[in-house]
């Protein structure tokens, strides 16, 4: 199970790590944290060297009630890192968290490498032929609404039997337009509840059935610290336990704050599993 970034192709076998890089003011972990160029590139060398394989950056903040950002801020924002990120990390496989196709247009001529869209093409219909032009992998989530409402939006016949029918919907219009390489994100905290999540990740091994790639995205996520009483900040542990559950469950990709974390899951899952790389 390969994708084509770029002219390399990942093996996704063996699972991979994203690490989040989040330049929003709003973002409910670390919003704020990485504002400047210096502390962009710091961030973003340290995930590189922990072992992440790809870096997801974002400009508007996708957290439950979040404010709508123009598209022009969000190009504003997000264009000068990718071109910084491009030069001072030649080999960054930059992935970009926007379901705008003019931002994922620019950004791809800018040096990305793969488009993160938690839209999954329903909010803006020029994404996916964006996506077909540029001949890059996709990310496609499961959400209904949009970040603005999508917590009135989790009322669902049987959860896993509509997340699977809209992926096969979704998966079957990208396909008619030539996209290949398609990675499925059943979007943990998205028009979810707490126990919808714990549903969604119990089963996750359900997705197996769409032959693609899986990405679990709950690093510090609320279904967390929630359960725990805590908050996002002491919710490290509880992301880590997860994840490894996630990645028993078929996860090819682990989106996380905390790479050095997850690097450490991959390893001994590695291990549990006597995991041997495919010739």
């Amino acid at each position: 199970m390969t994708i084509n970034c770029k002219g390399e192709l990942i093996d996704l076998n063996l699972p991979k790590i994203m690490g989040i890089l989040n330049i929003t003011p709003d973002s409910f972990f670390d919003g704020g944290k990485y504002k400047d160029e210096k502390s962009i590139l710091l961030q973003t060398k340290k995930m590189l060297e922990e072992g992440a394989t790809f870096i997801d950056l974002g400009a508007y903040s996708s957290r439950p009630g979040a404010e709508v950002v123009s598209e022009e801020e969000e190009l504003a924002r997000i264009l000068p890192i990718v071109e910084l990120l491009t030069r001072e990390f030649p080999q960054i496989v930059l992935s970009i968290d926007t379901f705008r196709s003019n931002i994922a247009s620019k950004c791809l001529e800018a040096g990305a490498a793969l488009i993160n869209d938690i839209s999954a093409g329903r909010i803006d219909h020029k994404m996916l032929p964006t996506i077909v032009k540029n001949r890059v992998p996709y990310i496609m989530m499961h959400m209904k609404g949009t970040p603005q409402t999508m917590q009135q939006e989790t009322n669902y016949k049987e959860l896993l039997t509509d997340i699977l029918y809209y992926f096969s919907e979704r998966v079957s219009t990208a396909r008619a337009l030539g996209i290949h390489d398609i990675i499925v994100d059943p979007g943990f905290g998205f028009a979810k509840t707490k126990e919808q999540n714990f549903e969604l990740l119990q089963k996750l091994d359900l997705f197996q059935s769409l032959n693609l790639p899986i990405l679990a995205g709950v690093s510090r996520k609320s279904m967390i610290y929630k359960t725990l009483e805590t908050n996002a900040e002491n919710a490290l542990n509880g992301t880590t336990a997860l994840n490894m559950i996630a990645l028993s469950k078929g996860a090819n990709i682990l989106r996380v704050h905390d790479v050095k974390e997850a690097v450490e899951c991959v390893k001994l899952y590695k291990n549990l599993n006597n995991y041997v790389p495919s010739s």
